[in-house]
C-alpha cells in the first residue's frame, strides 16, 4: 500500500514550493505572499525511485474559532490524522519562531512520525540556525532547499523506511490524454478510408479492453457559486473549504472518486470573474490554474446560481468550454431557494438554446450542491455527455445521412457554380470531429455548414456536445469513377 505524506508547517516557509519539487511538476500556487494554500491538495510523488502520495497543506496559524484561518487549520490536521509521515518545513534563514513551536506541540501529540525539515538552505546562509531547531523536539533536522533541490538525498535516506518501491508490471500509459490522441492524429492523417476507419475502431476496443479511466470532471463557475459545496456533497465529506466567503478557492484541487462503480476524477477551481475585474497576481495565477484544470478534463460542470443565472460571465465561461472541446452540462444551483421551479425551468432551456446556440441542446440539471438535492441527476447527466462526447458514427451511415442532407437542402451555388460535397466521415472523437470533402472546399459557407451541425446534433444524439466540422478539397476515394 502506498505510503501518504503530508507537508505542514506555518504560512511562506516553502511547503508548496517542496510539493512542486516532489511531484515533478508546477502544481501547486507558490507565491512570495502567506497563506497561499488554503485547500489540501494531493499529488503522486517520488524520490529515488520510491513512490508516495504526497498532500500539500495550509499554512498552520492560530485564528479565532469560526473564521476562515481555523477552518483552513481544520484541514491541515485532517490531513495529518490521515497521514503516514509528516514533514513539519521550518524557514531556516527565519530561524525558529514561537509559531513552529506552538504547532510543532500540536504535531507531536497526533503521534504521527514526523520529519523535521530546515528548508531555504542553499549557499549555508541558514546552517547557524539549525541547532536551535532540535528543540522543537522533532528530532534532528534536515537542511534542504526545495527551491534549488537541495538536501533531496538526505530526505530520501529519512524517508526510506515509509516509502514503497515503483512496481515494474504498472502500466500508466493508459491513463495518458495525450497518449490516445496522439494514437488517434496519427490515424486520421491515413490517406486509406478503409485503412483509417478500421483503424480508429482498433483503438476504440483497445481502450474498452484496457483498465477502467477515472472520468476527468471540472467544476468551475463565478466565485461563491457553490463549486466546493457540491464537491463535498460528492465525496460525503469536508473535502473542500467552504464558508460565506467569495474566492475561497485559489488552487485547482483533484480528488479521486467513484460514482456508482464509475471512477471519477474530480477538479474543483477558483471562480472565474470577468478579466477587467482580476487585478492581483495571486487571482491570476488562479484563474490560469483553473483554465488548466478546464482543458484537461473531459466534462466540465458549469455551477451557475439559480438566483441570477446566465450571467455575462457564466456565458464567456460556456463559450470557452466548448472552444476547449470539453463536454458541457451546466447546474443550477440552489435551486432550492426558486419559488416557481417549474416556470423558471421551462423560461431557462428556452434561454439557453437562444444564448449559445454552439451548444444548443445541452443539460440544465437544478440541484441544491448544500441539501444533496439532484446530484445523482448531475452525475447521469454527466456520464450522458460523456458517451456522447466519445461516440462514434460509421462512415457508410454518415453518407446515407449527407445524401439526405444534401436533397433537402442543396448547398449554394457561388459564381453560378454550385458545390458538391461528395463524402463525409469522422475523423476522430472527443470531441467528434468530422471532415466534408468538397472540390471547393474554401467556398462553402459557414452558414451551410452550421446546417450540417445541426443535423448531426439532430439526428445523432449529440446535443450539447461541442462538434467540429471542416471542409477538405479532395476526391472521394470510394468513388472509383471520379477521375
Amino acid at each position: 500500500m502506498t505510503a501518504t505524506v503530508v507537508i505542514v508547517g506555518r504560512p511562506n516557509v516553502g511547503k508548496s514550493t517542496l510539493f512542486n519539487r516532489l511531484i515533478g511538476r508546477k502544481l501547486a500556487l507558490v507565491d512570495d505572499q502567506p497563506g497561499v494554500t488554503r485547500d489540501r491538495r494531493e499529488g503522486d510523488a517520488s524520490l529515488g525511485g520510491r513512490r508516495f502520495a504526497l498532500l500539500d497543506t495550509a499554512g498552520l496559524d492560530r485564528a479565532k474559532a469560526g473564521t476562515l484561518e481555523d477552518r483552513m487549520r481544520g484541514q491541515t490536521e485532517a490531513a495529518i490524522d490521515d497521514a503516514d509521515l509528516c514533514l513539519f518545513v521550518i524557514d531556516a534563514r527565519q530561524g525558529v519562531t514561537p509559531m513552529d513551536r506552538h504547532f510543532a506541540e500540536i504535531v507531536r501529540k497526533k503521534g504521527k512520525p514526523v520529519l523535521l525539515l530546515a528548508n531555504k538552505c542553499e549557499g549555508n546562509k541558514a546552517s547557524f540556525t539549525l541547532g536551535d531547531a532540535w528543540g522543537l523536539g522533532l528530532g534532528e533536522p534536515i537542511a534542504i532547499s526545495a527551491e534549488h533541490g537541495v538536501g533531496l538525498g538526505d530526505l530520501y535516506d529519512a524517508m526510506l523506511p515509509w516509502l514503497d518501491p515503483y512496481d515494474d508490471e504498472e502500466v500508466d500509459a493508459a491513463a495518458s490524454p495525450e497518449t490516445s490522441d496522439a494514437q488517434e492524429a496519427a490515424i486520421a492523417g491515413l490517406d486509406d478510408e478503409e485503412a483509417r476507419e478500421a483503424a480508429l475502431e482498433k483503438l476504440d476496443e483497445a481502450e474498452r479492453l484496457s483498465e477502467k479511466r477515472p472520468l476527468r470532471l471540472a467544476i468551475v463557475g463565478r466565485p461563491n457559486a457553490g463549486k466546493s459545496t457540491l464537491i463535498n456533497t460528492l465525496l460525503g465529506e469536508e473535502r473542500m473549504l467552504t464558508g460565506p466567503e467569495a474566492g475561497i478557492t485559489r488552487d485547482s484541487i483533484s480528488v479521486d472518486w467513484n460514482w456508482q462503480g464509475q471512477p471519477v476524477k474530480l477538479w474543483d477551481t477558483a471562480g472565474l470573474r470577468r478579466k477587467s475585474r482580476v487585478n492581483e497576481k495571486l487571482e491570476k495565477m488562479s484563474v490560469t490554474d483553473a483554465l488548466r484544470a478546464v482543458r484537461f478534463a473531459e466534462v466540465v460542470v458549469l455551477m451557475i446560481d439559480a438566483a441570477s443565472p446566465f450571467d455575462k460571465q457564466d456565458l464567456q465561461i460556456a463559450d470557452l468550454i466548448e472552444q476547449e472541446g470539453r463536454g458541457l452540462v451546466i447546474a443550477l444551483n440552489k435551486w432550492d431557494a426558486v419559488e416557481d421551479k417549474q416556470k423558471l425551468l421551462k423560461y431557462l432551456e428556452e434561454e439557453v438554446g437562444y444564448l449559445l446556440p454552439q451548444i444548443k441542446g445541452v443539460a440544465l440539471v437544478p440541484l441544491s450542491g448544500e441539501r444533496g438535492q439532484g446530484v445523482d441527476k448531475l452525475m447521469k447527466a454527466v456520464f450522458d455527455m460523456y458517451a456522447k462526447w466519445n461516440s462514434r458514427i460509421r462512415t457508410q451511415k454518415l453518407n446515407r445521412w449527407l445524401a439526405a442532407m444534401l436533397e433537402r437542402h442543396p448547398p449554394p451555388a457561388p459564381g453560378g457554380r454550385r458545390l458538391k460535397i461528395r463524402y463525409m466521415t469522422q475523423a476522430r472523437n472527443r470531441p467528434p470531429t468530422f471532415i466534408g470533402f468538397c472540390q471547393r472546399a474554401d467556398d462553402v459557407p459557414e452558414s451551410y455548414i452550421r446546417y450540417l451541425v445541426k443535423g448531426l446534433r439532430d439526428d445523432f444524439d449529440l446535443g450539447g456536445v461541442p462538434i467540429r466540422f471542416n471542409m477538405r478539397a479532395g476526391r472521394n476515394p470510394f468513388d472509383k469513377g471520379d477521375r
